[in-house]
Order: C-alpha cells, then sequence, then structure tokens
C-alpha cells in the first residue's frame, strides 16, 4: 500500500526510495548507503542479511579535517575514506544504496571516489 504525502518532491523521493531498494533487497552483496542533507553527507556499510552497519563515514567525522562540508569536494573525501574503510574490512564491492536521491552533484561525487579508490559496485 503506497503512503499519501501532501508534499510532491517528497513522494517523488519515496518512490525512488522504495524501487531502488526493492532492486538491493535481492542482493547478497553488503549496501554503500548514502544520505545526504543540506549540510552533510553520510556513508554507510551495512550487511546484506542482518541489516548491521559495518563502519560509517561523514562530514562529521573528525579525522577528514573538512573546512566546508556542503560541497562536493567534502563528498569526495567521504567517498575515498568509506572504500579505505571498506578495504580494512576485506570488502571488494558493494551494491550502492542512493536512498532515493538524484544520482547527480554529491551522491554522484561520492560514488565516483569511492569506485577510484578501489571499491566495485
Amino acid at each position: 500500500m503506497e503512503r499519501k504525502v501532501r508534499d510532491r518532491k517528497r513522494g517523488k523521493q519515496l518512490a525512488r526510495k522504495t524501487r531502488v531498494s526493492r532492486r538491493l533487497a535481492r542482493s547478497e552483496r553488503p549496501r554503500l548507503t548514502v544520505y545526504r542533507s543540506a549540510r552533510h553527507i553520510y556513508a554507510q556499510l551495512v550487511e546484506a542479511g542482518s541489516g548491521r552497519t559495518i563502519g560509517a563515514v561523514s562530514t562529521r567525522s573528525k579525522s577528514l579535517g573538512l573546512g566546508s562540508t556542503g560541497n562536493v569536494e567534502a563528498a569526495k573525501k567521504v567517498g575515498t575514506a568509506i572504500a579505505e574503510l571498506a578495504r580494512e574490512k576485506q570488502i571488494e564491492s558493494v551494491v550502492f544504496n542512493r536512498n532515493g536521491f538524484l544520482f547527480h552533484g554529491r551522491v554522484k561525487a561520492l560514488a565516483e571516489a569511492a569506485r577510484e579508490a578501489g571499491l566495485q559496485f
């Protein structure tokens, strides 16, 4: 059953989110889930079967040493950091969950940086 949403933009995002999550539910690989807010971007690795979080990185992490957090450069650093974290946990390939966000801008920058750092999806 579909949820009623008064806001048209939010309704479109929820539709994308459910469409993406239906495809990801069939996969056995860990998920790289991305959440984007106005100021920050978050990425986490989630086990496929149990739903446990393996590791997470965000622009709020002190270890990244970011000045400004709501831009493409910060998203690239988060993508590189999450790929390094995955390598430490012996994870080579994941499924990318964009969580209903369009594959554009900061989400795309994070994904491309993670691919360049060696993560396969």
